[in-house]
């Protein structure tokens, strides 16, 4: 029979590929935040999850132990089955977690252990994975960041230089939000701000610590996501390259990215912005979109953007070098903006 091995969360994410991540939490747990490309199977739902603690608090851990295997008892079998099935799939060694390596995962790993298949756990389970986020987003990186107005692009230039082995950071993708009153369009639902925690220190993971990472200009919040405070002050102090984009090129790779939108949308998502562009700058707005004048409406939208933009830098004090941006000389743009970054700028 296979033994079941313990891992550190260290271990465990410096091997990260060789293993299938198993989170035995109820559903709501992991709907929640979980480890980053793990698959969820609860060994007890929701409802038996709670009955169970409820049964732990009344009348102790006995008792609570005797009602969790009743519960499971009449599932034992498909849920045997349903892990050996994953592990199947994945062609890989089962890693199983539960909230702090107790009993959720030590049952399932003994499970697992009678089929004869390897199987390993988590040391202090999910518990452990949220101390080391916690670790990883306190630890000092240089980070470079890329700023522009509204319809610069940046989040584009973000993925180009990722596609040329550079270390990005892109908070908008995964916080599923852009960021501003538009910026949810198009996106999945975001993640829980614990989870958005996880994505981003998982990501941070791939890279060395005094490696240069290029990320984007930001709020604090990213639609209801936020940026971790140590992150955040770390962007703060971080040296910063502005990309200097002509309006009418950003005017019409903004329609590019709103304009397929339904009409209702954005109609709503530009209401929000009443207080900031006032009732008649709003109405107009409208008014051209009812028009089908969407040039005019992202003209007026950005008469707002632009003072939005310009707030910030001046509140948080970010003196930028600048650096035009040709979207039509796409290669030799990329290449002046990683030239700046190699020789380093000063803030």
């Amino acid at each position: 029979m296979s033994q079941i091995k313990a891992l550190s969360i260290e271990e465990a994410l410096t091997h990260a590929g060789s293993y299938v991540w198993i989170d035995v939490r109820s559903e709501s747990e992991f709907a929640r935040a979980h480890i980053p490309g793990a698959v969820n199977l609860p060994l007890l739902n929701d409802d038996a999850r709670a009955a169970v603690g409820t049964t732990y608090k009344h009348e102790g851990r006995e008792a609570a132990v005797r009602l969790g295997l009743r519960l499971i008892g009449p599932h034992f079998e498909t849920y045997y089955q349903s892990l050996l099935a994953i592990g199947k799939s994945s062609n890989k060694k089962i890693l199983l977690y539960c909230w702090r390596g107790g009993l959720r995962s030590q049952i399932a790993s003994t499970l697992v252990q009678w089929s004869g298949n390897p199987v390993c756990m988590i040391q202090g389970g999910y518990r452990s994975f949220r101390n080391w986020v916690f670790s990883t987003l306190e630890t000092p990186r240089k980070y470079l960041i890329i700023s522009g107005h509204t319809g610069t692009g940046k989040t584009e230039v973000l993925h180009r230089l990722r596609g040329k082995g550079e270390c990005v950071l892109d908070l908008e993708g995964l916080a599923n939000h852009k960021g501003s009153a538009l910026g949810g369009l198009g996106f999945p639902p975001q993640p829980k701000n614990e989870h958005f925690e996880n994505l981003i220190a998982n990501t941070l993971r791939e890279f060395g610590t005094y490696q240069p990472i290029f990320v984007e200009n930001e709020s604090r919040m990213i639609g209801q996501c936020a940026v971790p405070m140590a992150l955040w002050i770390g962007m703060q102090s971080a040296p910063s390259i502005e990309l200097v984009v002509d309006v009418e090129t950003r005017i019409q790779r903004l329609l590019k990215e709103y304009a397929h939108f339904p009409l209702e949308n954005l109609i709503e998502q530009t209401q929000k912005l009443r207080k900031r562009l006032g009732g008649q700058h709003e109405q107009a707005a409208i008014d051209a979109l009812n028009q089908g004048d969407f040039k005019r409406w992202v003209e007026i939208l950005l008469v707002y953007y632009d003072k939005s933009y310009t707030h910030f830098l001046e509140k948080h004090q970010i003196q930028s070098v600048k650096l035009s941006w040709d979207w039509n000389q796409i290669d030799s743009a990329l290449l002046s903006l990683i030239k700046v970054s190699k020789h380093g700028i000063e803030k």
